[in-house]
């Protein structure tokens, strides 16, 4: 691509966004390829930010386009719409220097074969730095049926689901007990000019408000540290386990969390499976760098006959697979590709999980089940059905640093002390006599 400096990385951004909303692509998949071709680790960090940006904010741009424009944009303008979108994040949620962004931006068009509209780019980009942008419901964003459950479910809670759904995250790091402390690995970041907080219900956790390379955390490369948000980090707070617990993380991809339970007891029996191989090569690639033993299986954890040798768990963790609705402002496509059928899906899937990882969890052992999902089917609902056709599962009260109290679990949702949605229930199985 011989465009001018930063006129590339508009380029890719608008394929990636062409792809993801109109073509119903992946956008982590998309921009693993658009990452490959830039070679400086800034323009990938502009590249991620822009898509992710655009997409968090995507309703507030779409209403912008439908007021600004006389002539709404035709079905073969999906790259301009795009570029447009592009060009707007940079403006708008990112706050970048305007000039920088606009000429960059206009120049993409001509790259991307659209010279006549580059006078309209540059117009359009002109007038969203002069007056902003129109106010817009961000639940605009949330197709018709997922708005209406939540509403429904979630009631007075809703708007403020949708609200923080738009916005990033904040930057959480899980400290790695096993190298130090929490407040040792504090100092060292703000040597490096790093502001970080605590909060005092997550013993492992710091949390960065401004975006940071990884790059630039200290010791990130030799595993005294790991990005994993605090709601996730609470899950080896729910677990409990004894000194060198025989444990089950039955879909354990990317590993964070089974890290997470090897870098405060490193004497536990582990077994990591996932289903899918390319999977469980990054669970072991994120527990060889925080120096962390386990062993490893590809199987379906629900037909135990194929990976299970009858010796019984003490503890078992099942992260479902879910509709990833209370990640939303991480995972901002999840709101254009989500179907209603997909939901019913993968409801049948965590409960086929939960029966057939529940016979591995030995008598007096425990399970916890959790989901990045804010819908009561995958989570209240569900463990509400399973607790019903199960005689010997025995529910166990988590508290309130959990979120709310969601039947025989608890329900964070999304922003809340600047976490991630996230769903968790712990059941013991009761002795048998």
């Amino acid at each position: 691509m011989n465009a001018g400096p930063g006129v590339a990385t508009r380029v890719l951004a608008a394929k990636v966004l062409e792809a993801v909303i109109h073509r119903g692509r992946s956008l982590k998949g998309e921009l693993v390829t658009a990452l490959a071709q830039l070679p400086d680790p800034r323009d990938r960090a502009l590249l991620e930010a822009i898509c992710f940006s655009a997409l968090r904010q995507r309703a507030r741009y779409d209403a912008a386009l439908q007021l600004w424009l006389q002539k709404p944009l035709g079905e073969k303008d999906g790259d301009l719409r795009s570029l447009l979108l592009v060009g707007f994040a940079q403006i708008d949620a990112m706050g970048l220097p305007a000039h920088a962004a606009l000429s960059a931006t206009v120049e993409a068009a001509r790259t991307l074969g659209r010279p006549h509209q580059a006078g309209m780019v540059n117009a359009l980009l002109r007038r969203a730095q002069r007056e902003g942008f129109p106010e817009s419901d961000p639940a605009a964003a949330w197709s018709a049926w997922l708005r209406k459950k939540i509403n429904l479910e979630w009631g007075e809670h809703a708007n403020a689901i949708f609200q923080a759904s738009a916005h990033a995250a904040p930057l959480w790091l899980r400290v790695n007990r096993s190298k130090g402390t929490r407040d040792e690995y504090a100092s060292r970041l703000q040597e490096a000019d790093i502001v970080s907080s605590i909060d005092p219900n997550l013993s492992d956790a710091l949390r960065i408000d401004l975006p940071v390379a990884v790059s630039a955390l200290p010791g990130f490369a030799e595993g005294d540290a790991s990005v994993q948000d605090g709601s996730a980090q609470q899950v080896a707070d729910a677990l409990p386990l004894g000194p060198g617990a025989h444990v089950l993380d039955a879909c354990a991809a990317p590993g964070g969390k089974a890290a997470h339970l090897l870098e405060r007891d490193p004497s536990l029996r582990l077994l990591a499976l996932d289903v899918d191989q390319r999977r469980l090569n990054r669970v072991r690639e994120t527990l060889t760098r925080i120096g962390a033993q386990a062993e490893f299986r590809v199987a379906d954890a629900s037909d135990t006959q194929t990976w299970w040798n009858g010796e019984p768990f003490d503890a078992v963790l099942l992260d479902a697979p879910c509709s990833a609705t209370g990640i939303v402002r991480r995972q901002p496509d999840v709101l254009l590709h989500r179907r209603p059928e997909d939901l019913s899906s993968l409801v049948a899937l965590q409960a086929r999980l939960l029966d057939g990882v529940w016979k591995t969890v030995k008598s007096g052992g425990v399970l916890l089940y959790a989901t990045c999902s804010i819908l009561k089917d995958e989570n209240e609902h569900q463990l509400s059905r399973f607790v019903a056709r199960t005689a010997d599962a025995q529910p166990e009260a988590l508290d309130a640093r959990y979120g709310h109290a969601a039947g025989h679990g608890r329900q964070r949702l999304p922003g809340e002390q600047g976490m991630d949605g996230f769903f968790y229930a712990l059941l013991r199985k009761r002795n048998s006599h």
